[in-house]
């Protein structure tokens, strides 16, 4: 839990997603595909029955959260990402996970109990996850109310102009993330 928390890349990530499904029931589907993504990936990779250098690992979940924030920007809604954010969340969620089994590796796998210590390692991230995605629920709501409150506001605050400051908040960090972490493995 405590990795996701402090975790800003994923956090992002997360609110990509939740941008793109945008109803309840897409969100359910796109944020549960991530997780059995990434729960694949961080087991194979615990396990020892794939290695991937992180350095690259980490580029590409940058990418992935630069991608997110693109398809933010354009607001195409009839885009394969918004038509289908299922196959998205489970493609870039098997890269996040071996993102995850690099935490998982600092912090240590008891030898006795490696199926243990995945499962609790899983369940804090996925507890973190859920705590983030209803805080921006809460959050959205409370907006929202505000919003009611002062129809001048909602004049000024579009759908299109929120997604696009959105995508800004998250593309301009992914950004950043994405040249530092190609570099660190370019030079």
């Amino acid at each position: 839990m405590e990795h996701i928390l402090g975790g800003l890349d994923h956090l992002l990530f997360v609110l990509g997603l939740l941008l793109i499904a945008r109803t309840l029931k897409r969100i359910l589907w796109t944020v549960t595909g991530f997780t059995i993504a990434h729960s694949i990936t961080l087991s194979l990779s615990s396990l020892g029955f794939v290695s991937i250098p992180i350095v690259p690992v980490e580029a590409v979940i940058a990418l992935s959260i630069v991608f997110l924030a693109y398809e933010i920007s354009r607001d195409q809604h009839d885009s394969l990402t918004y038509q289908y954010p299922l196959i998205i969340s489970f493609g870039f969620g098997l890269l996040h996970g071996l993102g995850f089994a690099t935490a998982l590796g600092e912090i240590g796998l008891i030898q006795n109990e490696v199926f243990v210590s995945l499962l609790f390692f899983n369940l804090g991230v996925e507890a973190g996850q859920i705590g983030f995605i209803l805080l921006v629920a809460a959050t959205t709501l409370i907006l929202q109310k505000i919003l009611r409150l002062r129809p001048a506001i909602l004049e000024v605050f579009t759908i299109q102009r929120v997604d696009l400051i959105a995508a800004y908040v998250i593309g301009i960090p992914a950004s950043y993330w994405l040249i530092d972490r190609v570099a660190g493995f370019i030079v």
